[in-house]
């Protein structure tokens, strides 16, 4: 991988991260197209997601600033903080349990397709005309503040839907989010913030579990991947927040099937050669 590569790696990451198109499909689409999705390539694919976590810590500088000052005597802080923790537990367990094999099966052009499309079919039944209007009016909660421990940890069970390939973490988060009451924004924001532990700890996991893959040569190709990263999530995570609070996701279902659609014709067609793993 050289730096060109990086660069559009990183491009990618940053604008695929916070919507609900995932952003590891696509980048194990991109890596198969530029021919760098060997191992060290789905090391590189995980790493760079460091960049987007900086760029979500930015973006909310002030909220994790109070959440630290504050998590040992104002109970906002505290409730803020034990529900990305019991939201990050799921995650964490079945990641650890099924990696392996995620990486294994899933991790291929044809597996994301699949789940890209799945994937809009559940948004458009989500996001269905007759359903809009009465969660805009009846959403349970409308602040992260007011979220409860069981809201967290039931977000938390639907972002495991995001361990699979072209599913998408943040996708299952917000869809989540949404059908279990939270408001449009609220479940956008807390999609954010529940980013920063789970892509921290399979940034973290995936880089020492695989170091012996990496030299001191990969540095300027790691850290070109994680700053342009940085600086288009930032731009993403502003877009989407605005974005979302007045529109449908179906738009993005739209997007993923075509993106699917397009992955299983190019294999079928000859297009691209698309590898098996």
């Amino acid at each position: 991988m050289n730096l060109f590569d990086a660069t559009i790696m990183g491009i990618v990451e940053g604008a695929t991260e916070f919507l609900p198109i995932s952003s590891t499909g696509h980048l194990i689409v991109a890596g198969s197209l530029l021919g760098v999705h060997d191992e060290r390539g789905k090391v590189f694919e995980i790493a760079i997601q460091i960049g987007a976590i900086f760029a979500v810590i930015w973006a909310y500088r002030e909220r994790f600033n109070g959440a630290i000052k504050g998590v040992t005597r104002v109970s906002n802080a505290q409730r803020f903080v034990w529900n990305l923790f019991v939201a990050f537990l799921p995650v964490a367990v079945l990641g650890l349990l099924l990696n392996k094999y995620i990486k294994a099966v899933l991790f291929n052009p044809y597996g994301v397709a699949a789940a890209s499309i799945i994937g809009a079919l559940v948004i458009f039944w989500v996001e269905r005309p007759s359903m809009l209007a009465d969660r805009a009016v009846n959403a349970r909660v409308r602040d992260v503040d007011d979220m409860t421990a069981l809201d967290a940890i039931k977000v938390g069970f639907a972002q495991c839907f995001g361990l699979i390939p072209g599913m998408s973490r943040s996708g299952s988060t917000l869809i989540g989010g949404m059908l279990f009451g939270l408001s449009r924004n609220v479940a956008t924001e807390f999609s954010f913030f529940l980013g920063v532990p789970t892509l921290a700890a399979a940034s973290v996991y995936s880089l020492w579990k695989e170091r012996a893959l990496l030299s001191s040569a990969d540095i300027p190709v790691f850290a070109v991947g994680m700053v342009v990263s940085f600086i288009v999530a930032l731009v993403v995570i502003r877009w989407l927040i605005r974005f979302v609070a007045t529109h449908s996701l179906r738009v993005f279902a739209w997007y993923r099937l075509a993106f699917g659609a397009l992955i299983l014709a190019a294999g079928a067609l000859g297009w691209v050669q698309w590898p098996a793993a």
